[in-house]
């Protein structure tokens, strides 16, 4: 059966890289000037040639956001389970080879979690562990989602890639939403940012979205950790996966993040650096190519960055996060995966949505209408 690996491998990095970066005015314009966008237009809308349009960049895409989002920006906060990991990843502060306490937390200290969270206002809730098959695996998932089920309309979850079978049996449990970053397209330097475990498989995690698709899953969430590699390049290839995604599991939805390499206990410097003005250009530029896609920002953003990105794009927001687990309320300082930058409440988060003119939505669904 045809996967998105036929149309990876059929992909040169280098030559990707190329192109994007040999792109001209010329085809800059004719991206912005075009109703329908192609994946070669969202090379030119990435590309240094695009720099001087930002502002053109940014008002056409408020205009496509609000005509299908409305003046609404979605609220979630992330529920870390468990910091035990099998992964050795050099820019994680979870990898196996950091030597600090691990935690996994018991269905009693997920509940005192929980009551912290739904009391700063929260309905929807993103479930994190590290990726160790032999502690937080299929089991613990079903028990996790039993017991928080009846508190929140909208469960997601970033985990470790699991199977076809694994996500079609925790479906019936509640399971949403599941995010899966590739981290890097780049196969040569992910093997090197990924020496041991499972993860360092890059055919399997580049194959779970279409595990995803093939069982059914509503959302699922894409991206790259921005700085392992050439953002721009990397960027085409998440584009290019969430296009046949789109087209290939046209009932599921898609949303991407955009996370920038954070400091963490072990420290990995950014092989690229990625400014404030191009992490804009690259949320303007998805947004020209996809009216339909979920954009989402994190606390790994500083405060000033969030406050200007919401008109511009952005659909869904994080606040009030904590990256360890155990972190509102059984054990705050447990060691955290990175260092978080917006370190703001949930409720000054909502008041500076309000301030500008949007609505913080707490919970947008229910279950009943799936």
């Amino acid at each position: 059966m045809a996967s998105f690996n036929d149309i990876f491998d059929a992909c040169s990095w280098e030559e990707t890289r190329q192109s994007i970066y040999n792109k001209t005015t010329e085809d800059v314009l004719r991206a912005l000037d075009t109703k329908k966008r192609t994946l070669e237009d969202f090379k030119a809308l990435i590309s240094p040639a695009a720099a001087p349009y930002l502002e053109q960049m940014a008002q056409i895409s408020q205009a496509l956001t609000l005509k299908r989002f409305g003046k609404v920006v979605q609220m979630y906060v992330p529920l870390y389970l468990s910091n035990e990991c099998n992964n050795i990843c050099t820019y994680c502060g979870f990898s196996y080879d950091n030597k600090v306490r691990r935690k996994t937390l018991s269905p009693m200290e997920i509940m005192q979690e929980v009551a912290v969270i739904k009391e700063m206002g929260y309905d929807h809730v993103l479930l994190v562990t590290g990726e160790a098959n032999q502690t937080v695996h299929t089991e613990y998932f079903k028990k996790v989602l039993e017991l928080i089920r009846p508190h929140f309309s909208h469960i997601s979850m970033e985990v470790q890639p699991l199977d076809r079978s694994d996500y079609e049996e925790l479906r019936p449990y509640g399971l949403n939403t599941v995010l899966v970053y590739q981290e890097t397209y780049h196969e040569e330097d992910y093997k090197k940012h990924h020496p041991k475990g499972k993860k360092s498989n890059f055919q399997y995690r580049l194959d779970t979205p279409d595990r995803l698709g093939k069982a059914g899953i509503h959302k699922m969430g894409l991206g790259v950790l921005i700085g392992l590699e050439d953002w721009r390049t990397d960027s085409f290839f998440t584009a290019l996966h969430l296009d046949y995604l789109e087209k290939t599991y046209w009932q599921s939805k898609y949303s991407i993040s955009f996370p920038r390499l954070r400091p963490f206990s072990g420290g990995l410097e950014p092989k690229v650096v990625m400014n404030d003005r191009e992490l804009v250009q690259l949320i303007c530029a998805y947004r020209l190519f996809n009216e339909e896609v979920e954009l989402s920002i994190s606390t790994r953003e500083s405060m000033d960055f969030r406050n200007n990105i919401i008109k511009l794009g952005i659909t869904s927001i994080s606040a009030g996060s904590k990256t360890n687990p155990g972190g509102y309320a059984v054990e705050p300082q447990s060691l955290e995966q990175f260092e978080i930058s917006d370190e703001r409440s949930a409720a000054a988060i909502a008041a500076m949505v309000t301030a500008q003119g949007y609505e913080p939505v707490w919970k947008d669904w229910d279950t009943s209408f799936v």
